[in-house]
C-alpha cells in the first residue's frame, strides 16, 4: 500500500549532496523520516567532475539518512540538472485499425514510445518524453484522448534530453555507492512537484530553482509541462564575484553572501560595513555592505535576464497568471523576489516545499533548499504527468518501454502488476 511505501529522493547537487527519506501519511501528506546531507566537491554546475569524491560524499548522506529513519536504503529516485540538459517540441502519430473501438491507454503508450525512437545527437539520450496536447482525427486541443474514438491519434510532446557521459557518470557514483536507481527524474521536474500547487499550474506558472551551479527553469499552462532550461549560473558565481570583487577567501564570501547580502543594492546602508579576520597577522579587511550589494545585484540581473529570455522564447510570457515561483538556495537572498518582479513585471512568490509535507522529524527541510529533494521523494509516489496516475489506476500498460534495458524493467512491472491484480480478485471472492 502507498501508506506503507517508503521513498528515498537523492539529490546530488553542486553545493550539497543530500538525502531524504519519506512516506506518505494517513492524510496523503509527506511525512520526512530522516534527512542527510553531504558537501559535494565532486559536482561541477550540475555535471558529476570527480567520481571518487561523490560517491564518498553520497555514502555520507544515505548513511545519515538511514541512522535518522532507521532503515537500510536500497533504491533511490536521484536528480539530473546541468547546462547540458535541452528540451525540444517534436510531433508524432499513429493510425488506428479501427474507428468503431475506443482510443485505449495501449495506443496512448504506443504514440508515447514512438518519441523515444526520433533522432536526437550523438552522445544524448531522452530522459523524459511529456505529451503536450492530443489530436484526434483533426480535432487539436484535447489533453486526455483515452475513451475516444479516432482513427489518427496525434501529439505534441515536450522530450527532454541529456547527455549520455553525464547520466553514466550519475550511475556510476550511485552504484559505487551501493545503491539503484528507481527512477531519473530532471530537477525542475522534481521541485515543481515540491513547490507549485496546481491551481498555478493550470493558471500559468514559470518555476525558477536557483541552485548553486545552475538555475533550473520550468514553466507549466494548464497543468502542462510547456518549456523547461537549465541557465549555466547559481549561487556559487555570485559567491566567486565575491572572492574577486572585495578580495577574500571563499568561505567567507559564501558567509558575506548569506548573512549580509542584498539583491538589490538601494535597500543597502552605506554606512554599513562588515569587518572581516585578516590572513595571518595582517589587519582586518573592512568591506562596505553597500559595494557587497552592488556585486551581487550586478549577477543577479544577469541571471533574472537569462530567465525572462527563456520565459519569452517559449511563447508563454502573457499566459502566466500565477507569476514566478522562486525557489532553491539562492532564493534566500534578501530582496531576490522583489528584483525580479521589478526586472520581469511578473508576480513572484518564494516557494517553500511545505505544501504538500505533513509533521517531519526533520524541520529543515522545509526550506527552499530542499526543494528538489523533496521533490525526488514526491516524484516516487506520483507521476509527473497528472494525467499518467490516473492511467496507472485504469491500466498496467502506462510505463514507456524504451529500447534501453528499461525494457526488461517493463515487463517485470506488468508482471508485478498482474499478481496483485489477481491476488486482489481472488480476496475479493467469498470461497
Amino acid at each position: 500500500m502507498q501508506k506503507d511505501k517508503i521513498v528515498v529522493g537523492l539529490d546530488i547537487g553542486t553545493t550539497k549532496i543530500c538525502a531524504i527519506v519519506g512516506r506518505k501519511n494517513e492524510y496523503g501528506k509527506l511525512e520526512v523520516l530522516g534527512m542527510g546531507k553531504a558537501v559535494s566537491d565532486g559536482v561541477i554546475r550540475g555535471i558529476v567532475t570527480n567520481i571518487d569524491k561523490t560517491v564518498h560524499a553520497i555514502s555520507k548522506a544515505v548513511g545519515e539518512a538511514e541512522e535518522q529513519a532507521g532503515i537500510n536504503i536500497r533504491v533511490v529516485n536521484v536528480g539530473i540538472a546541468g547546462q547540458h540538459i535541452k528540451s525540444s517540441v517534436h510531433h508524432g502519430s499513429i493510425t488506428r485499425k479501427s474507428n468503431d473501438e475506443e482510443i485505449t491507454i495501449e495506443d496512448v503508450n504506443r504514440l508515447t514510445n514512438d518519441m523515444y525512437r526520433i533522432v536526437i545527437p550523438p552522445g544524448s539520450e531522452i530522459i523524459h518524453v511529456m505529451p503536450q496536447d492530443y489530436v484526434v482525427d483533426y480535432e487539436e486541443g484535447i489533453k486526455d484522448p483515452v475513451g475516444m474514438s479516432g482513427v489518427k491519434l496525434e501529439a505534441d510532446f515536450h522530450v527532454i534530453t541529456a547527455q549520455t557521459n553525464a547520466i553514466n557518470n550519475v550511475n556510476k557514483c550511485v552504484r559505487r555507492a551501493g545503491l539503484e536507481i528507481e527512477n531519473l527524474i530532471l530537477e525542475p521536474l522534481a521541485s515543481s512537484l515540491a513547490v507549485l500547487s496546481d491551481e498555478e499550474k493550470e493558471a500559468g506558472v514559470c518555476l525558477v530553482d536557483i541552485g548553486g551551479g545552475t538555475t533550473d527553469i520550468a514553466l507549466f499552462h494548464d497543468n502542462i509541462i510547456r518549456h523547461t532550461a537549465v541557465v549555466p549560473f547559481g549561487g556559487n558565481i555570485i559567491t566567486s564575484d565575491i572572492k574577486q570583487g572585495c578580495s577574500v577567501m571563499q568561505h567567507q564570501a559564501e558567509q558575506l553572501k548569506v548573512k549580509f547580502g542584498k539583491a538589490i543594492a538601494e535597500e543597502a546602508n552605506p554606512n554599513e560595513i562588515v569587518s572581516i579576520p585578516g590572513l595571518r597577522n595582517r589587519p582586518p579587511k573592512e568591506i562596505s555592505i553597500k559595494n557587497l550589494a552592488h556585486i551581487i545585484e550586478a549577477r543577479m540581473e544577469e541571471i533574472i535576464e537569462l530567465v525572462h529570455t527563456e520565459i519569452i522564447t517559449s511563447g508563454f510570457e502573457n499566459k502566466l497568471a500565477g507569476g514566478l515561483v522562486i525557489t532553491g538556495g539562492g532564493s534566500q537572498l534578501q530582496y531576490a523576489k522583489q528584483l525580479f518582479e521589478y526586472m520581469t513585471g511578473m508576480d513572484a512568490r518564494i516557494g517553500y516545499p511545505n505544501e504538500h509535507l505533513g509533521k517531519s522529524k526533520v524541520e529543515v527541510v522545509k526550506s527552499p533548499m530542499f526543494a528538489t529533494s523533496i521533490g525526488l521523494v514526491l516524484s516516487g509516489f506520483r507521476a509527473l504527468d497528472e494525467r499518467e496516475n490516473r492511467y496507472q489506476q485504469v491500466g498496467v500498460g502506462h510505463t514507456p518501454v524504451r529500447e534501453s534495458s528499461n525494457g526488461a524493467d517493463f515487463f517485470r512491472r506488468i508482471l508485478d502488476k498482474t499478481k496483485d491484480l489477481l491476488i486482489d480478485d481472488f480476496d475479493d471472492k467469498d470461497y
